[in-house]
């Protein structure tokens, strides 16, 4: 049979299409796996990394160990804690009960919990949904650390801080805070008569076929865990034991990559809750003032090199993790690490940049100035409520330090394109000379400009 001329134009042309496409791909692996391996190494705790687009997965890999001791790699089906990335799914439980009409998020809290003291001022679970309820966070008090190692109920819990003066009035500020969604967690076992635990793996994970995803417990065999750790004094030690009846509904859950990416697909697809619910969620919220926050319910919202998105990290006794999805491209990138000791916020947000095509500057990239250049921006930047930013001059390198109770230095380096960014390339600063001489300090995160001067 002879091929027609056209024919054959078409299948070369088809063919090269499918070759650069392929290369594309084998390209994005390379760049991913070189930013996750410039950060782990493949004998200490690691880190599982998966990569989707339009709900696919175009990316999955692990790195490290998912035990030490027993020199065991880690691998993607490895299941982590997911500390505060569980505010998702209880957020998602709320709304979910509200289009149930089972309440509304402008119920005072009292509603559910009527010996609460509000102060008499007017606590909603919206307040609670968005950290703006001006409620004590109980992770943050001097006696946290006592209540680490025992199992704990939620009254319990409840009782820690429910006594605590209020931060604020409701809707006056943004504060994250844990205690909010520990009554939250509260409110849906009053209202379903059922635990916390029961209801989220019924309603959620049983509903979404996330098999490996659980309620967390130190005592229950759980298939594929990967041990935490910590640093001290330079070393790794295993993780700080930590009952899972403490974090509960604000950082209580664990699963896998591959289950959270059949949440954020269900997400997308309005499974659970519609979009008119999940609206409220991603979009951030607007203070008592008017001012807008980024934080909406369960999510904040985010830019990841000018492109919106929505995200959440977690972070516990030995596990981190961060997940995002960019709304326009329907990308979705997540990390889960056994171990609080890498940013595994910031390599996913570089993924995501390298995704989109939108890399992020690399500290590799930085330039030579001369130190004269260099000491023009030595000084203290005062930004908005009291921040303070110090940058100092050491040898021959910049730093900056944020005023507070443990004052840390981060490198700065100076790039071609004028910026100084830190260490992961996610933070930067603009420096510049005001018409009237002054110094100014622009300080760039998550899209978004701070002005010191």
């Amino acid at each position: 049979m002879k091929l027609s001329y056209k024919k054959i134009s078409f299948l070369v042309v088809y063919l090269c299409i499918g070759i650069l496409i392929g290369a594309r791909a084998q390209n994005l692996e390379k760049e991913i796996e070189s930013i996750i391996m410039d950060e782990y190494t493949a004998d200490e705790p690691g880190v599982s990394i998966l990569v989707a687009k339009q709900g696919k997965t175009i990316f999955r890999k692990a790195y490290g160990k998912a035990n030490l001791e027993l020199d065991i790699p880690m691998k993607p089906e490895n299941v982590f804690e997911l500390a505060s990335i569980s505010k998702q799914f209880t957020a998602v439980a709320i709304l979910m009960l509200e289009e149930q009409g089972k309440l509304s998020l402008e119920d005072n809290i009292t509603k559910y919990i009527p010996d609460y003291p509000t102060n008499n001022k007017v606590i909603t679970i919206h307040h609670l949904l968005n950290h703006t309820s001006g409620i004590r966070s109980y992770t943050g008090m001097d006696n946290f650390m006592e209540t680490t190692r025992k199992d704990i109920s939620p009254k319990e819990i409840i009782e820690i801080f429910k006594n605590e003066p209020m931060d604020f009035d409701p809707g006056e500020k943004f504060l994250y805070n844990n205690s909010g969604y520990i009554l939250l967690g509260y409110i849906i076992e009053v209202i379903t008569k059922d635990t916390y635990e029961n209801y989220i793996e019924k309603n959620i994970f049983r509903k979404l076929d996330m098999n490996s995803s659980y309620y967390g417990s130190k005592k229950e065999l759980i298939k594929n865990r990967a041990d935490g750790y910590q640093v001290m004094n330079d070393d790794y030690v295993n993780a700080d034991f930590l009952s899972m009846t403490v974090p509960y509904a604000a950082g209580s859950l664990m699963s896998t990559v591959d289950d959270l990416l059949k949440w954020q697909n269900a997400i997308n697809t309005n499974t659970l809750i519609k979009r008119a619910s999940l609206e409220k969620a991603i979009n951030g919220s607007t203070l008592n003032n008017g001012e807008k926050i980024d934080y909406g319910y369960g999510w904040s919202n985010i830019k990841i090199q000018g492109s919106e998105a929505m995200a959440h990290s977690g972070d516990i006794f030995g596990y981190t993790g961060n997940g995002i999805f960019l709304f326009d491209e329907n990308v979705y990138v997540v990390g889960l690490s056994n171990c609080n000791c890498k940013d595994v916020k910031a390599i996913t947000r570089k993924i995501a940049a390298t995704v989109i095509g939108k890399p992020i500057p690399d500290k590799k990239d930085s330039i030579i100035v001369s130190e004269e250049e260099l000491k023009k921006w030595i000084g203290a930047y005062q930004f908005d409520e009291g921040i303070i930013r110090h940058i100092i001059f050491r040898d021959g390198r910049l730093y900056s330090i944020r005023e507070g109770e443990n004052p840390k230095e981060f490198r700065i380096y100076p790039m071609k394109d004028g910026s100084y960014i830190f260490d992961d390339g996610t933070l930067f600063y603009e420096f510049s000379v005001t018409k009237e001489g002054n110094r100014q300090a622009v300080f760039n995160s998550d899209g978004k400009s701070f002005i010191g001067k």
